[in-house]
């Protein structure tokens, strides 16, 4: 899957390169201040991986400053998701959530710019700073003795499919959470498509690493990490002035 993504990417940011540059135009739009928010795809997350919001500053007319927030759920590669006969779906012998939440400072420099209402722009990126990890964990519904209840999954709990029948409510078990703190660093290009001078559309693609002093348990059956890789797509939109 990643190569795959490395492959996509690669020929999404040549085609854009090759398209006819605007940057010379003389009614280029110069934007000081810039807010942009994205739904990120990533290869460590589900369908949705997590959100993003980012505020950048002009250092110069192609050059920014930047302060991000992301909030991402980290994923085990090696989740399968199980669905019951009642319609009901979980993840078995998945542990903990892991739930990312990502400041970082970082570095914009656009070397592609567009005409105000054409073309594409294009701005290389990086990034980092600390990641707050959320270690929170993983409840199951079990349904015993013609009781169903809510308990978190734990190894050699005796636990088995034939006695869970769904997962637990979606923030359950956040007030008994470990925390962890860790870095993460990301480098990205944007590719923006949007036609009006003051508004952003387009998406970004790139690469992001992130550890943390200890290994972070998701599955106990599976082999777990202190640090992790992963490549990303983020759709995003904004304003600028």
């Amino acid at each position: 899957m990643l190569k795959k993504f490395i492959k996509t990417f690669l020929v999404a940011a040549l085609c854009t390169l090759a398209l006819p540059s605007f940057s010379q135009d003389s009614e280029d739009f110069e934007y000081t201040r810039e807010f942009i928010w994205g739904v990120n795809k990533n290869t460590n997350g589900g369908l949705i991986g997590g959100f993003v919001f980012k505020y950048s500053q002009a250092l110069t007319p192609t050059t920014f400053r930047s302060f991000g927030l992301e909030l991402m759920n980290v994923k085990h590669p090696k989740e399968v998701k199980y669905v019951h006969y009642n319609g009901n779906s979980y993840i078995f012998k998945k542990q903990n959530y892991l739930y990312a939440v990502r400041l970082q400072y970082g570095r914009e420099k656009i070397v592609f710019k567009k005409a105000p209402q054409q073309g594409v722009q294009v701005t290389a990126m990086v990034s980092l700073g600390p990641t707050l990890g959320v270690i929170a964990p993983y409840y199951v519904q079990v349904t015993e003795g013609g009781f169903t209840t809510t308990k978190p999954y734990k190894p050699n709990s005796g636990l088995h499919t034939s006695n869970i029948t769904g997962t637990g409510g979606i923030f359950e078990g956040l007030g008994e959470s470990d925390l962890t703190v860790g870095a993460n660093l990301k480098a990205s290009l944007s590719f923006e498509f949007g036609t009006f001078k003051n508004s952003v559309s387009g998406f970004e693609a790139g690469f992001l690493l992130e550890a943390f002093p200890k290994e972070i348990v998701l599955m106990p059956d599976a082999s777990n990490r202190s640090v992790f890789t992963s490549a990303f797509i983020t759709i995003l939109f904004g304003t600028r002035r």
